[in-house]
């Protein structure tokens, strides 16, 4: 493969590779090239390396291989085999996770998105010095911790001059499938370019020779040149029938029968080695063959064009041959094959076991035990696909009921972590075809709702998941606990219903945890936020996680915090849980532990922050494949875009968190949305439209109905309502958040029922001490609240003909509107101030306006005082991206030192 020959019909594909190649090399991008088998992926990829060499790029390049898809890090190996002297420069603990994850130590299991973070500044610094080229052939074989790997680095690497080009056989799922990637389809050549192919390869063939192979090639490359080799070899008319990629196999095996019984035996071991390594796959076929076996043996398959010998290993022609060559194998054979290999590898205990698993065909306990031992040592090194298929294996060999049965769910339990639902239910189907005990079963019902928040999964619903909590309670209390949040996590995402809700209060009481665990203030807040808020709230001030927490247990008491109305100490868990996390690598949590300061942030009115965690929670909700959680950040950002007047972007990103969460109902996704709908009515001043979206939230029968998150929403639908004559309407539901005021001590639920009473106070003498009450409370860590309040009493003297009483609070709701950077709202504010006789300066813009997200966020920690590599640690992106981003921001917020952007964001707080 690589003739320029193979590359006819391409020269689209070639340009747009050598247009990356030539970009500014400030400038990275990521391609994937698909195609069938034998279409020329390898070709252009060939090709691809030696124009970026001769344009001075570093190559790297790995190769996925099926027999080695299950070895962690296996592909990133090669990938990072000529970079190795650069991982003394890495920061400490991302040099531990790569070599953990490499093999080179032992220590805690690596998350893989820290090995990525490694891997990309390994790249970005070797690209400082010469442009680099990634290459990944055969993408749909890399090992799962490779592709994750490299689907980390290709989303980053657009200001690093890193280019990757990855190809992936049309048909298979690949990780490499991120947004930011360019896809390229290999499409079949034209009959006018398959007939230039075949003038080059066959010249020979007779006409109608020439004409069958046209038809039968179908325009693909690999088939025009192996099957003109075979044409009218095979008397059997079915052959032509047969599918291509099969046709193409029998091809090669057609060839293989033509070698020596020795030769062929090689190509076997070969075949089914998960190694290249030539005197290995020597070593195995003398244990196969019991004859001689060498560079001799091996050369009639290197004349027949089937393998290559590159310096010590031994390289397939093209991926179907071995394919072939597996599929041909009679099954004594390839359990021969699989014995061999498993008797050569004394010194590779892993792999040895594998092979001693396919070499068995019947239960055997010893070997069973052996995978298992070999999938949690694939863990600790971050193999978790590897852990996956090893206990799958282990269970099909398993002699004991139990023992299979335990591994299955173990197996399950890591497909969890790989968000692969297709698997964990298989697995889980598989478990369930034998006896399991209160406690497996237990657990398979548990698993099945690890997705989606259990919205699709828990068909049965919270009630039956809190009775199947209470059976395990006394026998398994951990696994009970779990099972039991999973309830409650149904009653922030659904609504289940008050009998529900109080079960789960009564299971999680019976279980007699301390008033401080973080696992009963979770429950408790999740189940009843309103009935428990006061409870939840008290005791989460007291609470201090125990040393060496992972971040779990402040990731459930900041959203704990979050739904009992504590936005102020929900934010203080979200930092204190954000540190470890960050460290781990534990990105999936991050997303939630973030997301819970977003919307506390966005909440309480500092914009700046909310702006900036909302990105940061959403993008990491969506590159850990958390569907729902990042349809709720959608529609948190949805809601910050309408408070910043942004009414396109507002109802676009409304749209997109609402296609997520309506087949589900997915009730918080749907409140946020209609939130944001509603203050983007509000804030252009069709308030009708706003009171419909608002009042939604307190229709429980309306699918946005959350009985948290309705709690902060009670001063903007009165404020829509009596802007458009619909107070009668909400009279009832002021009446039912008093009530709910008695119960819980949520601050902006009672700060916004202190001007709600005023705005519906029936005569002046009434409103104005109440105005007066509600300003003299302390709002000091309310301020969007504070504003609201200003702005209401100043409308409210105002229209009382009071208009120089009315132009302080004017001032100050526009001063803090505008601080705050709640754009439409300064503006009224700006009107208002107009009417009562008093002209305004128009609004500074500041950096909120002239930033995106991601430089917003950049910027606040380099204002902290944090290094470019620190940052870039936090947000898991190289330090010479952090340092592009920088040169980009200084000139937009017109500051040239770190110490002035000091000062330009400590105006945003």
């Amino acid at each position: 493969m690589g003739d320029d020959v193979e590359l006819i019909g391409r020269d689209d594909q070639l340009d747009l590779l050598r247009r990356l190649l030539t970009e500014p090399r400030s400038h990275g991008s990521a391609v994937l090239v698909r195609g069938a088998p034998g279409i020329g992926k390898t070709a252009l990829l060939t090709e691809t390396a030696a124009l970026a060499e001769g344009l001075g790029y570093r190559v790297l390049s790995t190769s996925g291989v099926e027999a080695e898809s299950d070895i962690p890090y296996a592909g990133l190996q090669l990938v990072l085999r000529p970079l190795g002297v650069g991982t003394a420069e890495l920061a400490a603990p991302h040099r531990q996770a790569l070599d953990t994850a490499l093999g080179h130590a032992e220590a805690g299991v690596p998350d893989v998105f820290l090995v990525g973070l490694a891997v990309l500044n390994l790249l970005a610094d070797a690209a400082a010095l010469a442009p680099v080229l990634v290459l990944a052939d055969d993408v749909q074989w890399l090992d799962d911790a490779t592709a994750g790997v490299l689907a980390f680095v290709a989303r980053r690497i657009g200001t690093e001059p890193v280019v990757m080009v990855g190809a992936a056989r049309d048909g298979y799922r690949s990780r490499l499938n991120p947004d930011e990637l360019t896809s390229v389809a290999l499409n079949p050549l034209t009959d006018g370019q398959a007939t230039e192919l075949l003038a080059d390869r066959a010249p020979d063939l007779r006409p109608t020779a020439h004409r069958r192979l046209l038809a039968e090639a179908a325009g693909n490359p690999l088939a025009l040149t192996e099957l003109s080799r075979t044409l009218g070899a095979s008397a059997d008319p079915h052959v032509s029938r047969l599918p291509l990629t099969e046709r193409l196999e029998r091809a090669f095996t057609d060839r293989l029968e033509t070698l020596p019984d020795i030769t062929r035996g090689l190509l076997r071991i070969a075949a089914l080695d998960d190694s290249p390594s030539l005197p290995e796959i020597y070593r195995a076929t003398r244990e196969f063959t019991g004859a001689t076996a060498g560079a001799a043996e091996l050369d009639p398959a290197v004349r027949a064009r089937l393998v290559q010998v590159v310096g010590t290993e031994l390289r397939f022609g093209h991926p179907l041959m071995r394919s072939a060559i597996q599929q041909t194998m009679p099954t004594g054979v390839r359990h021969a094959a699989h014995a061999a290999l498993a008797a050569v590898l004394d010194g590779d205990p892993d792999r040895q076991i594998r092979h001693q698993a396919a070499a068995t065909d019947s239960p055997k306990e010893t070997v069973a035990a052996a995978l298992e031992d070999a999938a949690h040592r694939a863990a600790r090194r971050g193999g978790i696909a590897a852990a996956v298929t090893a206990l799958e294996q282990a269970a099909t060999l398993s002699e004991d009921a139990d023992r299979r049965a335990e591994r299955l769910l173990r197996a399950a339990d890591f497909a969890v972590e790989l968000g692969r639902p297709e698997t964990v239910t298989r697995l889980l189907d598989q478990a369930l075809t034998g006896p399991l005990s209160r406690r497996q079963h237990a657990t398979v019902v548990w698993l099945r709702g690890s997705f989606d928040e259990g919205l699709r999964s828990h068909s049965s619903g919270a009630i039956s998941l809190t009775a199947l909590a209470e059976e395990m309670a006394a026998e398994d209390q951990a696994l009970a606990l779990r099972i039991l949040w999973s309830a409650a996590q149904l009653c922030f995402w659904s609504e289940p219903g008050p009998e529900s809700r109080r079960k789960i209060l009564l299971a999680v009481e019976r279980m007699e945890l301390d008033e401080l665990d973080p696992w009963r203030l979770a429950i408790c807040a999740y189940a009843a936020p309103i009935d428990r808020g006061a409870f939840v709230l008290d005791r989460a001030r007291h609470v201090t996680p125990e040393e060496g927490d992972d971040g779990r247990a402040y990731r459930m008491l900041s959203t704990a915090s979050l739904l009992a109305g504590g936005f102020g100490l929900a934010r203080a868990f979200s930092a204190a849980g954000g540190a470890p996390l960050r460290a781990q690598g534990r990105l999936g949590l991050l997303a939630r532990t973030v997301g819970a300061d977003a919307w506390s942030a966005l909440v309480v009115g500092d914009l700046g922050a909310a702006i900036a965690a909302t990105e940061e929670s959403r993008r990491l909700a969506r590159e850990t494949s958390q569907t729902m959680m990042y349809g709720l950040m959608t529609a948190t950002a949805a809601k910050l875009a309408a408070l910043r007047g942004e009414v396109d972007s507002a109802l676009r990103l409304a749209e997109e968190a609402e296609e997520i969460g309506l087949p589900v109902g997915a009730r918080p996704v749907l409140a946020t949305a209609s939130m944001a709908r509603g203050l983007a009515a509000l804030g252009a001043g069709r308030f009708e439209e706003a009171f419909g979206h608002l009042r939604r939230l307190h229709d429980p029968a309306d699918p946005a109905f959350q009985v948290a998150l309705r709690l902060t929403t009670v001063g903007d639908l009165v404020d829509a309502a009596t802007r458009c004559g619909r107070l009668e309407s909400v009279l009832p539901i002021v009446t039912e958040l008093e009530e709910v005021a008695t119960v819980t001590p949520a601050p902006v639920l009672h700060a916004d029922l202190r001007l709600v009473r005023a705005l519906l106070a029936a005569d002046d003498a009434d409103a104005e001490p109440l105005f007066a009450a509600a300003l003299g409370a302390d709002l000091s860590a309310w301020p969007l609240t504070r504003a609201r309040t200003h702005l209401a009493y100043g409308e409210w003297l105002r229209r009382r003909r009071r208009s120089v009483e009315s132009r302080d609070h004017l001032r100050a709701a526009r001063d803090m509107y505008d601080a705050l950077g709640a754009i439409p709202w300064g503006e009224k504010a700006r009107r208002e101030l107009r009417a009562a006789g008093e002209t305004s300066r128009r609004r500074a813009p500041d950096a909120r306006d002239r930033l995106t997200a991601h430089e917003l966020q950049i910027v606040q920690l380099a204002a902290e005082g944090l290094t470019n590599r620190e940052i870039g640690q936090r947000l898991y992106l190289s330090h010479r991206t952090v340092s592009s981003h920088l040169h980009r921001i200084f000139p937009k917020l017109g500051v040239v030192s770190r110490a002035e952007l000091r000062t330009v964001v400590s105006t945003l707080r």
